[in-house]
């Protein structure tokens, strides 16, 4: 896509949405921690269900700790691989403790050092917590990469890079919220949504619904 069209992509997303949110409910940096750790390969409205019960009672990693892995098993069994999660969960909430003194870190690399925390839940936490232009690449933001020409590759890793490269700066901040929700309710995997497509005159799918 010619740089000029990936400016008004991303203008009319904008316009339509100015301030685009996160649908993952959460209290605090070390909540949305949790609900994105639990959000892999589930979706956000099922983890917000698991998580309104757990966040009236554990809103910090010292609660988290004092919860225990089978307690927090107990509000989160609905949610795909919830044994993994919860273990992962409760063990970078003592790393929290120990390490951090309770905080939820501001760089990639010490998030990225917490069990259970990849480079897409790190890119979340570091742009809906600490304002950071990064780029979270989940399966919303692949597709619609790809499918647009946007960008494209066969990794999350390349759709990223090369999306840090395209996108201007001035709309880094929202990007992915923007493809995310795009990808979610527009550009979805199986029917795409093209007569509704505010970006459809830019787009390089070849086979769009009319």
């Amino acid at each position: 896509m010619k740089s000029a069209n990936v400016d008004e992509f991303f203008r009319r997303l904008a316009a339509a949405d100015p301030a685009p949110k996160t649908e993952l409910n959460y209290l605090n940096a070390y909540t949305l921690l949790v609900a994105v750790v639990l959000s892999a390969q589930a979706t956000d409205v099922g983890v917000n269900k698991a998580t309104t019960a757990l966040f009236k009672k554990v809103k910090t990693p010292q609660a988290m700790v004092m919860l225990g892995e089978e307690g927090l098993k107990s509000y989160v069994k609905t949610i795909g691989l919830f044994n993994a999660k919860a273990k992962n969960i409760v063990a970078l909430s003592h790393i929290l403790v120990e390490k951090f003194s309770g905080k939820v870190p501001s760089t990639r690399e010490e998030l990225q050092s917490l069990p259970g925390v990849g480079r897409k839940t790190a890119n979340v936490v570091l742009n809906v917590v600490f304002g950071q232009p990064t780029l979270a690449v989940d399966t919303h933001v692949f597709r619609v990469a790809n499918r647009t020409g946007l960008a494209q590759g066969k990794t999350p890793e390349q759709i990223e890079e090369k999306l840090l490269r395209v996108i201007p700066k001035k709309y880094m901040r929202h990007a992915h919220h923007w493809l995310i929700l795009h990808g979610r309710y527009v550009c979805k995997a199986r029917v795409p949504l093209c007569p509704e497509c505010p970006v459809r005159d830019l787009c390089s799918y070849r086979s769009k619904t009319r």
